[in-house]
């Protein structure tokens, strides 16, 4: 028998090997649904987020942040994105998100929490990769994370986040219930869709104040002033970003906003200043809307590996973060095993007796010194037909390679991309030794 014929699943299918937060089209959220793998170790994580978050629902709480860490490739991305499905129960081929996962989640109280979560006034929910949405000069700015945050929320509420000061002049039209009235006005005088043309604003003052004017029953002389020093008098603080999210979900009664942020930890890097911002961002989220907003962040180090290395007081930061989820490695292998090395139920008890018939072979080629502990080999006939035609100890050691990759070597950067993820390598690998015949084992190299 080929080793390509002992999958339950096509080897060769198109699988994701890194998840992107922003690949939304179809295909891609269906896979990422149907074929999301709930360990013990994430079915504990959706626990503890969801025990936290639903206490938000029915008491004021400023315990709003969340933290989620783990090495290169441990799931922490796709975690927040299932999330984000979960929270916005995204619908997928006429099937929302939470009955992907009725058969995935076997606690019914963890369902309960879920269902309770998402049918509980509205919620939006904003997932973005922080380094994507920001730019060079935000890393430099101290106020930078709370300046990404606000672009964000003006690009969810249709407003132009990439120029703050114009986004801003859409809020307050918006508010007064004069926007519409600004873009008919703009429509007829250029015969251009605003939301389309907007960028090119530098190149169209006169029109623009016209149609300000028009809006606002104001002069177009009062309109050119404001254009002419909008962008001068425009400015932006932590509180001033809190009352704005304040009103809004005022505004739609029972209403949450959740932030689920990617990649905190490298957009901070070792600046002082954005771990600052961050921290009192949360802390004046959870003072002034009380549980109506939320910070889910991610990090490839803990939250305490930061706050050390920052060499000054991050304590304040630590409760901010109530909630703490660490990923392992243990998660990465289950995955690996499900999405990819998941056998056959008729071929399983034919490799049972492959092995038992080949384990002393096994055993004198697959042998390691007592000082390598880690370095693990088949024990039984049910991890050889588990991990089978892989050998145990290359989990934990491609992680390994992979991760010191990340960390010195020249295309380190680049290392989450594409077929260099763990997903992905596990499945090259096993796509080059399909046509093999049963027997051929997956050599490290």
């Amino acid at each position: 028998m080929k080793i390509e014929e002992l999958f339950q699943k096509n080897i060769y299918r198109n699988i994701n090997g890194v998840i992107k937060v922003e690949q939304d089209d179809y295909d891609n959220v269906y896979q990422e649904l149907d074929e999301y793998v709930v360990t013990k170790e994430m079915d504990k994580h959706f626990h503890d987020f969801f025990s936290s978050y639903i206490k938000s629902l029915d008491y004021k709480t400023d315990k709003i942040g969340v933290w989620v860490s783990g090495f290169f490739g441990s799931g922490k991305s796709h975690f927040i994105k299932i999330l984000s499905y979960l929270l916005a129960n995204k619908k997928v081929d006429g099937k929302t998100s939470l009955q992907f996962f009725q058969d995935k989640f076997k606690d019914e109280m963890l369902l309960s929490d879920i269902k309770r979560a998402i049918t509980k006034g509205t919620t939006d929910v904003i997932l973005f990769n922080i380094d994507s949405k920001g730019d060079a000069l935000n890393k430099s700015d101290k106020e930078g994370i709370v300046k990404v945050f606000m672009k964000v929320l003006d690009d969810m509420h249709g407003y132009c986040g990439e120029i703050p000061w114009l986004a801003e002049l859409e809020r307050q039209l918006d508010k007064r219930g004069q926007y519409s009235l600004f873009k008919d006005k703009y429509r007829e005088i250029t015969d251009q869709d605003w939301v389309e043309s907007r960028e090119s604003f530098y190149f169209d003052r006169d029109n623009i104040a016209k149609a300000v004017a028009h809006a606002c029953n104001i002069s177009e002389e009062s309109a050119g002033n404001w254009y002419d020093t909008g962008g001068n008098n425009y400015t932006l603080s932590i509180e001033k970003f809190a009352k704005i999210l304040l009103d809004y979900c005022n505004s739609r009664g029972d209403h949450r906003v959740i932030f689920l942020v990617d990649e905190i930890g490298q957009y901070i890097g070792d600046n002082t200043d954005l771990m600052l911002n961050l921290q009192t961002l949360t802390e004046d989220l959870g003072r002034m809307l009380n549980g109506k907003a939320w910070i889910v962040v991610t990090s490839q180090e803990a939250i305490d590996s930061i706050t050390k290395l920052k060499g000054r007081d991050f304590s304040k930061i630590k409760g901010r973060f109530s909630t703490m989820l660490t990923l392992s490695s243990d998660n990465t292998d289950a995955v690996i095993k499900k999405r990819i090395l998941e056998k056959k139920d008729h071929v399983k008890s034919h490799l049972s007796l492959y092995y038992e018939e080949k384990k002393a072979i096994l055993r004198n080629l697959i042998s390691f010194s007592a000082a390598t502990a880690e370095m693990k080999s088949f024990t039984s006939p049910e991890e050889f037909t588990e991990v089978y035609p892989f050998i145990p100890y290359q989990f934990n050691l491609v992680q390994k390679v992979f991760e010191q990759i990340r960390r010195i070597g020249a295309s380190g950067a680049h290392l989450s991309e594409g077929e260099r993820s763990m997903l992905s390598a596990f499945q090259e690998a096993s796509k080059m030794t399909g046509t093999c015949e049963t027997g051929r084992l997956v050599p490290f190299s």
